[in-house]
This record gives structure tokens, C-alpha cells and sequence, in this order.
């Protein structure tokens, strides 16, 4: 049958191949999401800024990428979804030239944007693309795939950064997308074009458009620039919040009213879908969040490398690889709530086991959380996307997913920003409270007195006072994130049960 089989071209190895194309672009990209965050520490010290500054790299990519997400579906209806997917292959791969070129914070951070805007409707395209190619019966398989390059690239992303940041310079985790950023885009086009998709005449919101950058822009700014600013003691910062608050409530308006809205706020009134996005939300800021602070902190604390930041941050990939089939199984078969909650609560678990993590601890203690993180995450991550995409009417399902993904992205960029400026804000505090705690002069004649010069002494004490800081801060956040990851066990028994497959149309 036609519908079986709706491109007889790609059969065989022209199918394989095409369907290896679109894993690899996706995995590139996840792989690039991920591969930054234990290189921070190193661009941090190559570009002379502050290690807070240098998460703007991670947090800028993720607020682009969150913008263009859901522009996928007018971007695929208006220019064809195989020609969106070869133009961002070769945008991504020359922005991610630019940041490996760059030479300053300024420069990065802008090519990063750059990054973000054409990798971002990657993931969506990617996962269509392989629905189109394949025939109906064979849809598992192919998501099957997809699913394996989207939990693959957080495993080897921290390796293969640290290793890199270690070995060579970090400016090689960008050049590394370059020559599967030319290949893929060449063979998709080579191979791909008879899965083209039709075009069509589509209207585009361009005053939600510019409402959405305008809001999503200033709320970013005033996360990232406020903990060095004195947050709402500087005019600038709040001029920024109120630019953000202003935005997000005429952008709200905006969109409840507009014809054809850029995002369909409309979709919210499915409690189902809004319960279960809200908890995906608050999951998604702790866990991002976290996976940030850990490297940073090995490495300024523990005196890791960032190789060995990267192999412990990856442990937690080989459980979310193991658990997310069987999770899947269990989906169908038990109250997915009742997964979602057992999830966060063993995330909580795991956090609070970090919360009493010290300068001593040897690698186990501090790997033991991670291997159990890796099994908790698709407890939850499974079960909160089948509960969303379940709530809404079948013709809503692109829109609805477009949309999950647009706050999940939003809310690992405002985790990252606020777990980074808690963690140095509690050090200052830590650091000021225990200074005044000292009695440094009797310190002082004591190993004045076993040959110490004053000079070494008090930079010994002052790194001492520092190294203990920064790990009571870190405990202090990891147990904000605990309390966070309770309120998501509870919060989603407030959403309906499920009681149907995806798109099932019972919308509450």
C-alpha cells in the first residue's frame, strides 16, 4: 500500500542511511547541550571571567533554542521540513566554527545565540523526519532510535568534553560539530529530498514573535547580569524585570487572541496538560540545574580534572539508558502518576544524599548519587510527557509537544541561572560567617611558630575558608533542589488520570 510504504525511494540502504543522517544530526545536537557543562570552568579561566559568567554559555544556547522551538511547525508548513532541517545543519555548524574562533565572552555567548536558533529545531524535525521516512508499522522502531541518540549524547557529552578541555582546548568542543555537521547536511540533501514535505502560504504571528523574544530576552538578561549587579538594587535589573513581567502578560493576551498564535496558549485549559508541564517544569530547573553546579564544583573544590568532572557526571546516563525501555513498558500497564511521583521522589532522595556531600568525600560517595539519578530521571520524564500529550485533542498533539518542549528548555535555562547565583551567593555568606568565627591571630603564632611565613599561612587559611564555603553553599542548594523535586511527587496527582494513549482526544 502507498500509505505503507509513502516514499518508495528511500528502501533498503538508502532508508538506513537516511535514517543513520537524521540519528547522528540529533545526537550532535543533544550531544551539544550537554558536552559545555564540565568545560565552564575552562573557558571560564581561558576568557579571565567568573565562573558564573561563564554559564551564560549554556544558558544563552538553551533561551535561543527555547525561542525557535515553536516556530518548527510554521517553519516545516512554510519552507518544507527536509529544507528547514538541511538549513539548520549548515547554520549550527557555522556558528559552531564562530565559538570555537571566539576570543571573548561577548563574542561566544552571541555565537552560542546563533547555535541555539538553527539547533534548536533540530530535535522536532529530526524526530519527524524519521516518522515520515519509515512506514506505520516500523514508527517504534524509528522512535526507538531517536530515543537512543537523545539519552546517548548526555553520557558521552561531560566525557567527551572533559577530555577534550583536558587534551586539547575547549574551543574543540565546537570544532568537533563541524565536519557531522557538513556531512550530515550534504548526505540530507542528497538523500532526503523525495521526503520533502508540502509547503504552504502560512501567516506568521509576527507581533507574538517579537512579544516572546522581547519577554524570554529581558528575563534571561536579568537572571544572568543581576547576582553581579546587586539583583534589584541596580536600575538596570529592574528595568529588565519589569520588561520581562510586562512582556510575558501582554504576550499571554496577545496569544489567547491571535488567529494563528506562535505559541497556542489555548492548549492550557486541558488540566491534565498543564499539571503535568508545570511539575515537568519545576523537575527540569532542579535536575538541569544540578548537573551544572556538579562539575563546577569538582572541579574548583575536589581538585578533579575535567575529564574525571565528565566520566562522573555520565554515570547517571547508563541508568536513564537502561530504565527508559522499561519505563516505557510500565507506562501503559501502571498509573503513570504514580510513576512520575515514585521518580521525584527518588530524585529528592538522591539530591538530599548530595546535601551532605564534603571536601573529603572519595569518588563512590559522589558517584553512588549520580548511578541512581541516571535510573530516576525517566520516571518521571516519561510518564510527565505521555500525561501531556495525552490531555489534549489529537490535532493538538504538534502544538502541545512544541510547547512542552519550549517551557521544559525555558525552565533548564532559569534553573541553571538560579542554582549558579544561589550557589555564590550562600558562599559569600558561608565564607563572611565563618571569617568572623576565626581567631586567626592565635592560628597564626601557632604555625609562625613551625617555620610557616604569615604570607603562606593566611592563603592557606583564606583557601581553606574558601574550599568549605563553596561546598556548604552547594549543600544548601542541593537541599532547595530536594524540597523542589517533593513539590513535583505531589503536584501531579492534581492532574487527572490518563485514560487512553497519546492523543486519545480525552482532554480534561
Amino acid at each position: 500500500m502507498k500509505n505503507a510504504t509513502p516514499f518508495a525511494e528511500l528502501t533498503g540502504g538508502r532508508l538506513l542511511l537516511a535514517a543513520f543522517v537524521i540519528a547522528l544530526s540529533n545526537f550532535m545536537v543533544v550531544l551539544d547541550t550537554t558536552i559545555a557543562n564540565v568545560s565552564v570552568t575552562h573557558i571560564s579561566g581561558d576568557l579571565a571571567i567568573s565562573t558564573s559568567q561563564g554559564t551564560w554559555v549554556i544558558t544563552s544556547y538553551a533561551v535561543a533554542e527555547a525561542i525557535c522551538v515553536p516556530l518548527t511547525g510554521w517553519l516545516a508548513g512554510r519552507f518544507g521540513s527536509v529544507r528547514v532541517f538541511v538549513t539548520c545543519l549548515f547554520g549550527f555548524t557555522v556558528f559552531s566554527l564562530l565559538c570555537g574562533l571566539s576570543t571573548s565572552l561577548e563574542m561566544l555567548v552571541f555565537c552560542r545565540i546563533g547555535q541555539g536558533l538553527f539547533g534548536g529545531p533540530l530535535m522536532p524535525i529530526s524526530q519527524a523526519l524519521l516518522m515520515r521516512i519509515f512506514p506505520p508499522e516500523k514508527h517504534a522502531q524509528a522512535m526507538g532510535l531517536w530515543a537512543m541518540t537523545t539519552v546517548v549524547g548526555p553520557i558521552l557529552g561531560p566525557i567527551l568534553g572533559g577530555w577534550i578541555s583536558d587534551n586539547l582546548t575547549w574551543h574543540w568542543i565546537f570544532f568537533i560539530n563541524i565536519p557531522v555537521g557538513i556531512i550530515c547536511a550534504f548526505a540530507a540533501l542528497r538523500i532526503l529530498m523525495p521526503a520533502e514535505t508540502p509547503t504552504t502560504q502560512l501567516k506568521i504571528d509576527g507581533m507574538g514573535l517579537g512579544l516572546l523574544v522581547l519577554w524570554i530576552g529581558a528575563l534571561q538578561l536579568m537572571l544572568d547580569l543581576g547576582h553581579d549587579r546587586d539583583w534589584f538594587n541596580n536600575s538596570m535589573i529592574v528595568t529588565l524585570g519589569l520588561i520581562a513581567v510586562i512582556g510575558l502578560v501582554v504576550f499571554l493576551i496577545w496569544e489567547y487572541t491571535e488567529k494563528h498564535p506562535v505559541v497556542d496558549i489555548r492548549i492550557f485549559r486541558h488540566r491534565g496538560f498543564s499539571i503535568s508541564v508545570l511539575t515537568l517544569a519545576f523537575g527540569f530547573a532542579a535536575f538541569f540545574g544540578s548537573i551544572v553546579i556538579i562539575p563546577q564544583w569538582l572541579q574548583t573544590n575536589m581538585s578533579y580534572n575535567a575529564t574525571w568532572a565528565g566520566y562522573l557526571t555520565a554515570m547517571m546516563g547508563f541508568g536513564s539508558l537502561t530504565m527508559s525501555p522499561i519505563v516505557a513498558k510500565l507506562a501503559s500497564k501502571v498509573d503513570e502518576r504514580l510513576l512520575a511521583s515514585f521518580g521525584f521522589v527518588l530524585m529528592s532522595g538522591v539530591t538530599l544524599l548530595r546535601a551532605f556531600w564534603n571536601n573529603e568525600a572519595d569518588f563512590m560517595a559522589l558517584a553512588l548519587p549520580q548511578i541512581i539519578q541516571g535510573f530516576a530521571v525517566p520516571f518521571f520524564f516519561i510518564p510527565l510527557s505521555n500525561l501531556a500529550l495525552g490531555s489534549v485533542l489529537p490535532h493538538e498533539i504538534a502544538s502541545a509537544a512544541g510547547l512542552m518542549n519550549f517551557v521544559r528548555t525555558m525552565a533548564g535555562a532559569i534553573g541553571t541561572s538560579l542554582a549558579v547565583t544561589l550557589w555564590d551567593d550562600h558562599s559569600k555568606v558561608a565564607r563572611s560567617e565563618m571569617v568572623s568565627n576565626l581567631h586567626t591571630d592565635a592560628t597564626v603564632r601557632v604555625l609562625e611558630a613551625n617555620g610557616m611565613s604569615q604570607s603562606t599561612i593566611l592563603e592557606t587559611m583564606s583557601n581553606l575558608v574558601d574550599k568549605e564555603a563553596l561546598t556548604i553553599s552547594v549543600n544548601h542548594v542541593f537541599l532547595i533542589f530536594t524540597l523542589i523535586f517533593l513539590v513535583g511527587a505531589v503536584l501531579i496527582w492534581f492532574s487527572p488520570r490518563a485514560k487512553g494513549a497519546v492523543g486519545g482526544g480525552h482532554a480534561h
